[in-house]
């Protein structure tokens, strides 16, 4: 089954601020065989940005750079006109911003079962893609610990 990584599914695995999303990060990519795995031009684009922002590097320009390069080995989907004329429909038919739409019509594109994400809503069905939240079981795990805590 294909399945489309969004962004933050690849930087909370390079993330070590929050194990517990590294940790299920890490696990969601391994269980998934590189047939399986898809990713867009602008997953690579945001991935890069992200892991490199001044101030809060997650990682050196060069290992951001050699983790974009092994990633352009997988299924990568690229933008291209029609793909944002798809993101433009979905984004005037759904309440989704463009760049999530430009997720959804890459994932559609591409013939994904589902995305992998935490920025849209866990089970809903966009374009004949499922939402699937990985860190849903995390974030809930959260919650219960913080409720428990002393305040």
């Amino acid at each position: 089954m294909k399945s489309f990584i969004d962004t933050n599914v690849l930087v909370y695995a390079h993330d070590r601020a929050d194990e517990a999303k590294r940790d299920r990060a890490l696990a969601v990519l391994a269980d998934l065989s590189p047939s399986e795995l898809i990713i867009s031009t602008q997953v690579l684009n945001e991935f890069y940005v992200v892991t490199t922002r001044p101030g809060k590097e997650l990682l050196s320009r060069a290992q951001a750079r050699e983790i974009v390069i092994a990633l352009s080995w997988t299924a990568v989907e690229p933008i291209d006109a029609d793909l944002v004329r798809r993101a433009t429909d979905l984004h005037a038919v759904h309440a989704l911003s463009y760049w999530d739409s430009l997720v959804v019509a890459a994932a559609a594109r591409a013939g994904c079962a589902c995305i992998l994400t935490e920025d849209l809503d866990d089970g809903a069905i966009v374009d004949g893609v499922r939402v699937e939240n990985p860190f849903r079981s995390v974030a809930q795990g959260n919650r219960v610990r913080q409720q428990n805590e002393p305040g």
